[in-house]
């Protein structure tokens, strides 16, 4: 499987939710690749991997930023994953 197919189905299912799950073009590296907008304001950033990759030093480092300034940010690398974490940003504060 690769990150292409998870990512796509991310994009699906955000959608099915009513929300808009857009690529992250910053200009600079490490960032999660995309940013999940869903409604009532739950915003969450997903880094998205092939099944079993881990995300690069530079990378853990721009999520821990992201994190530390009250952000959810997550590391997809499976379909089944999905669910989850858009429940995650929904219940999010």
């Amino acid at each position: 499987m690769r990150e292409k197919y998870i990512e796509q189905q991310l994009a699906k299912e955000v959608r099915s939710r009513g929300g808009l799950c857009e690529k992250w073009n910053s200009g600079t590296s490490g960032w999660p690749d995309r940013i999940v907008i869903l409604p009532d304001g739950k915003v969450g950033f997903v880094e998205v991997k092939a099944p079993g990759k881990e995300p690069r030093k530079l990378q853990t480092h721009r999520h821990e930023q992201l994190r530390l300034l009250g952000q959810k940010v997550y590391v997809l690398d499976h379909p089944g994953q999905i669910g989850g974490i858009l429940d995650g940003i929904e219940n999010s504060m």
